[in-house]
C-alpha cells in the first residue's frame, strides 16, 4: 500500500460526499412534483406519457397495487427483451449479422436486466445486435433503475406519513425517475465518455491489418449510451464482454474515477433524499455514516490484500503486489476500489478479473453482497435494504430495554418484523441452495475451472452475484449452460422480488401508522450509538449466516496460499 494509493481512496470519497446532499436535494424536489429547472423541458413529456397509458398521477396506490403494479411492469419487461433477443437476427441494427440469441441464455438476459442484475453469460460485441443493445439492454438499464428508486420511495413514505393509506403512485415515481434524475445525468455523462474516446457508432466493425499481416476486426458500436446508464443506474452490464477493463469502455484514468463516482452517486444521495423525506437531515446522514464505515473497510482490506500479494511470488523475489487478471493502466489501488465499489451497489461493472483478487481480496467482494448491498447499494436497493435492517436494530434495541421499539416515530411491531426477517432470509435461502445444489450436481461442477477451494467460491460467488442482483462475475465460472442459465435466472427472480414484496408491506403497514411521540425512553436513531448497533445488526447477521460457506471458500483458500498451496 501507498500514500498515493490512500490518497486516491479519499479522493473518491470526498468527491461522494459533496455531491450527495445536492442530488438528495434535487431528488426531492423532482418526486415532490415541486420546480425543477429541469421541469420546462421534461413536464409536457411527462403529461402527454400519463394520458398515453390512461394514468392519473394524481391518484394514489395502496402498497398491494403499487407492488402489483411493479410486477406487471417487470413482466412485460421481461417479455418484451426475450423476444427482441430471439428475433434480433430478423430486425435491423445488426451490421454483423448476429444471430437469434438461444432460449436458455435469452431467458437468463432478460430476467437479468429486468432485475437490475444484468449478470451477463454472453460477450456482448459477439452475440447481442445494436438494436438489441439500445432497445433492449440499454431501455431497461433505465427502467430496471426507475423501479427500484420508485420502490424506496414507497418505502421512505411508509415512514413520512401518518394514517395514510397509499404509498405513492408507481407510475408516476418511475416517470419521473426516469426523466427527471436518469435521463438528464446519463446524457451528460455519455457525453463526457465520448470525450474521453469511447465509441457512439452505428457504423459496423472496424477491420485492422495487424503487424503480422494478419485481419482483426475491431469491435465498435453505441457504447457511451449504454455505459452511462450501466453506471448511474448501477446496472452493470457492459457493451463489451471485459466490461470496463476495455479501452473502449474506460479508455483514461479520468474516466475510470468517473466510473467509480457514477456507481456511488445515487445511493449516496439517496440517503440524503430519504432525510428530507422524513423531515430530518440527520436521520439520512446517520445512515449514510453506516454505510461509509463498512465502504471504508472492506476497501482498505481488499487493498491490502491485492497490494500484500501471494507470499509464494514474494519469497521469490516478484515483489508490487497481485498484479493477475488487473489492467496495467488502473493498478493495484484502483483495481481494488473499483471491485469494492462495484460489489458495494448493485452495479456489477468490473475493470479487474475478481477471479484473480487474492483470497481475502475475493472474500471482501462476497461479504459485500452477501450483506445485501446495503453499503450505498444499487438504486433504491440500498436504501430500503439498509432500511429493514434498521428495523431490525431497533427491535433488538428495544428488546433489551424492554420496550416497544420505535424508528422514525413509528412503532415496530411484530408484522413488520416477521415481513422484514421474510424479506432479508430469502437472500441466504437462495444463495446458500443453489450453491449447494450446483456443488453436488455434474452441471454444476463442469462449469468450474479450478478444483478445491477456489471452484467453490466460483460458484458461491456467481449465486451470491445474481441473489444481490449485481451481476459481476467471478470470471472463472462457464455459465452459458442450461443449468446456470436456469439456476441463476431463478435466483435473480428471488432476489428481486421475494424481497421487494415484504417491504411493500411493511412500508403499507407503516404509512398507515400514526406518530408516537418521542420519550425519555425513545432511542435516539440519528447519532453513533444507533450507526454502531446498525453496522454491528448487519455484520452478525451476514457472519451468522453466510461464515460456513466463507470458511469452506476464501478462508481456507488464504489459509492454503500461507501454507504454500495455490488453486
Amino acid at each position: 500500500m501507498t500514500f498515493q494509493g490512500w490518497i486516491q481512496i479519499i479522493l473518491f470519497f470526498v468527491t461522494v460526499i459533496a455531491i450527495a446532499a445536492p442530488l438528495g436535494a434535487y431528488m426531492e424536489r423532482v418526486f415532490d412534483g415541486k420546480n425543477t429547472w429541469l421541469r420546462r423541458i421534461f413536464a409536457p413529456i411527462e403529461h402527454g406519457l400519463y394520458k398515453l397509458a390512461g394514468v392519473s398521477p394524481e391518484v394514489e396506490q395502496d402498497w398491494v397495487g403499487y407492488g402489483l403494479a411493479m410486477l406487471m411492469f417487470s413482466l412485460a419487461g421481461f417479455v418484451s427483451l426475450y423476444g427482441l433477443q430471439r428475433l434480433q437476427d430478423l430486425l435491423p441494427l445488426n451490421p454483423q449479422a448476429m444471430s437469434a440469441v438461444p432460449t436458455d441464455l435469452a431467458f437468463n438476459t432478460s430476467i437479468s436486466f429486468v432485475t437490475n442484475t444484468n449478470w451477463q453469460a454472453y460477450g456482448g460485441e459477439t452475440t447481442m445486435s445494436y438494436l438489441t443493445q439500445m432497445l433492449g439492454l440499454t431501455v431497461h438499464n433505465f427502467l430496471s433503475a426507475a423501479t427500484g428508486i420508485a420502490l424506496a420511495l414507497a418505502l421512505i413514505r411508509g415512514f413520512s406519513r401518518q394514517g395514510s393509506a397509499t404509498i405513492g403512485n408507481f407510475w408516476v415515481d418511475m416517470t419521473r425517475a426516469t426523466l427527471y434524475v436518469l435521463l438528464p445525468i446519463s446524457i451528460v455523462a455519455a457525453l463526457f465518455f465520448v470525450f474521453q474516446g469511447v465509441p457512439q457508432t452505428l457504423l459496423p466493425s472496424v477491420e485492422a491489418t495487424t503487424l503480422e499481416g494478419s485481419k482483426q476486426l475491431i469491435a465498435v458500436g453505441p457504447v457511451a449510451s449504454q455505459l452511462a446508464i450501466k453506471l448511474f443506474g448501477t446496472n452493470g452490464g457492459g457493451f463489451f464482454n471485459a466490461n470496463s477493463a476495455h479501452p473502449f469502455e474506460n479508455p483514461t484514468a479520468l474516466s475510470n474515477f468517473v466510473e467509480m463516482v457514477l456507481i456511488f452517486a445515487l445511493g449516496a444521495g439517496m440517503t440524503q433524499l430519504f432525510g428530507r423525506m422524513v423531515g430530518s437531515a440527520r436521520q439520512g446522514w446517520a445512515l449514510f455514516g453506516a454505510m461509509a464505515i463498512l465502504f471504508l473497510v472492506g476497501a482498505g482490506t481488499l487493498y491490502w490484500a491485492e497490494a500484500a500479494g501471494n507470499p509464494e511470488l514474494a519469497a521469490l523475489g516478484l515483489s508490487g503486489g497481485n498484479m493477475e487478471g488487473k489492467e496495467v493502466r488502473f493498478g493495484i489501488v484502483n483495481s481494488a476500489l473499483f471491485a469494492t465499489i462495484t460489489t458495494d451497489t448493485s452495479c456489477g461493472a468490473v475493470n479487474t478479473m475478481h477471479d484473480s483478487l487474492t483470497p481475502i481480496g475475493g472474500l471482501v467482494t462476497l461479504v459485500n453482497m452477501m450483506l445485501g448491498e446495503v453499503i450505498f447499494g444499487g438504486v433504491g436497493s440500498g436504501l430500503y435494504g439498509m432500511l429493514l435492517f434498521a428495523i431490525i436494530a431497533v427491535f433488538i434495541a428495544g428488546l433489551m430495554v424492554g420496550r416497544t421499539p420505535e424508528y422514525l416515530g413509528k412503532k415496530i411491531e411484530a408484522r413488520e418484523v416477521k415481513l422484514t426477517m421474510i424479506a432479508i432470509l430469502c437472500l441466504p435461502l437462495s444463495i446458500l441452495g443453489f450453491s449447494a445444489i450446483a456443488t453436488v450436481s455434474a452441471p454444476g461442477l463442469s462449469g468450474i475451472s479450478n478444483a478445491g477451494p477456489h471452484g467453490f467460491d466460483q460458484i458461491l460467488y456467481a449465486y451470491t452475484s445474481a441473489t444481490a442482483n449485481n451481476g459481476s462475475a467471478f470470471a472463472g465460472l462457464s455459465a452459458n449452460t442450461f443449468f446456470y442459465n436456469l439456476t441463476i435466472g431463478i435466483a435473480m427472480i428471488i432476489g428481486r422480488f421475494a424481497f421487494i414484496v415484504p417491504m411493500l408491506a411493511v412500508a403499507g403497514a407503516l404509512a398507515n401508522k400514526g406518530l408516537v411521540p418521542p420519550s425519555l425512553g425513545t432511542f435516539p436513531t440519528d447519532g453513533g450509538l444507533f450507526v454502531g448497533l446498525l453496522i454491528g445488526v448487519i455484520v452478525i447477521v451476514g457472519g451468522l449466516t453466510f461464515f460456513p460457506a466463507l470458511a469452506l471458500g476464501p478462508i481456507a483458500e488464504h489459509l492454503a496460499m500461507i501454507a504454500g498451496t495455490s488453486y
